[in-house]
């Protein structure tokens, strides 16, 4: 049975009690934090927990009832078409939206504007990550219906984040960006609900001193005109997959999660400890594997040790290498490297001794790039 309208131009409600909306995912941004790897790929195909960041996204979309999502690309479109496709895979549509600059994500609204009509949607970045999802929070909005709901989360240093200033009755009062003197410590996180309201909030704003439309000034502008803006407090995982640490910490929580399951082959002298997940026609020979971690397909471990909340790609290979809460993609090498930890290894990299005649490490690293030497 189709869902039934609550309202014209409403959210709606589904069979199972999620509501239903279209979806404003957005995927574009230069990735400028996590170079040298955005240079040759997207940040939103960062790998956590072997499955691009944008997928865990579009999960989510899909779990608060979306089915109709606009996906806003910049540079990179064509590799994120190539990697999420139509969204049939997923169970959503997907309408791909390009944005030639990064001009701000009240820009993405204003260009998604024939995709959006009259409707209710969430907007969520496409490189955050949380816990617990935000099926909650849509729910909350399909039964109240505020002209914007912010989801908020309280950070030690709230002056890299648009703060949300709010009541005892969640009501939003005040809304500032990157305030160099937080009024608050409520950051306001990647994902929003609006109504069509939010449309006239947009044209209504002039770019920042930065050259962009800033949400946050449109939201504002809203706040000002007595219209109706709530917060959600999330008090869960929350993290921004922007930069090296954020990635990695986005991969321990996304393992923290995972069950054992082994579809490859070991050997009887490896040893498998704890929730591990070997994925088909990878091989781990003689080799230690401590949970929880993921083998891509086709991965060969031998005379390894992989330690926890770590994510070994398809098609690696860790040969006589020990690596840890670290992320290794695809096509990768290690060989005879021991005691790596807490590193992200790009995609058909390679990794070996130095020859020991050397007097010292020998690097070859790129643009942007950054090494950390035992010295």
């Amino acid at each position: 049975m189709l869902p039934v309208s609550l309202v014209a131009g409403s959210a709606w409600i589904g069979s199972e009690g999620i509501t239903t909306m279209k979806a404003l995912v957005l995927s574009g941004g230069m990735g400028t934090r996590l170079r040298p790897f955005t240079h040759s790929m997207p940040k939103q195909l960062m790998p956590i927990a072997n499955r691009p960041v944008v997928e865990h996204v579009l999960d989510d979309v899909r779990r608060a009832g979306a089915v109709d999502v606009g996906v806003v690309v910049g540079d990179h479109a064509e590799e994120i078409e190539r990697a999420v496709g139509d969204g049939s895979r997923l169970g959503l549509r997907l309408t791909y939206l390009r944005q030639d600059a990064p001009l701000g994500l009240a820009h993405c609204v204003l260009l998604a504007r024939d995709f959006l009509g009259d409707d209710d949607f969430l907007m969520y970045l496409g490189d955050n990550i949380l816990s617990d999802g935000v099926a909650g929070m849509a729910r909350a909005f399909a039964a109240d219906r505020p002209d914007v709901q912010l989801a908020v989360h309280r950070v030690p240093d709230p002056r890299e984040f648009g703060v949300a200033v709010v009541g005892d009755d969640g009501t939003v009062l005040r809304m500032e960006e990157k305030p160099q003197d937080p009024p608050g410590d409520l950051a306001v996180m990647g994902a929003y609900f609006f109504t069509s309201a939010i449309h006239e909030a947009v044209a209504a704003i002039r770019p920042s001193p930065r050259g962009e439309l800033e949400i946050t000034d449109a939201i504002q502008w809203l706040v000002s005109a007595g219209r109706p803006v709530r917060a959600v407090e999330h008090t869960g995982f929350w993290q921004d997959a922007g930069d090296i640490p954020g990635v990695l910490r986005c991969n321990r929580w996304a393992l923290d999660g995972t069950r054992r399951e082994i579809r490859g082959w070991v050997d009887e002298s490896s040893v498998l400890n704890g929730p591990v997940v070997v994925e088909p026609g990878a091989r781990i020979v003689r080799s230690r594997i401590d949970g929880p971690v993921i083998v891509g397909a086709r991965t060969v471990i031998e005379d390894g040790h992989v330690g926890p909340h770590t994510s070994v790609g398809r098609d690696c290979v860790i040969r006589r290498s020990g690596i840890a809460d670290s992320i290794v993609l695809d096509d990768a090498e290690l060989v005879g490297v021991p005691g790596l930890h807490s590193s992200i290894i790009g995609r058909s990299a390679s990794v070996r001794p130095t020859d020991t005649s050397a007097l010292g490490p020998s690097l070859v690293i790129g643009d942007h790039g950054r090494a950390e030497v035992r010295i």
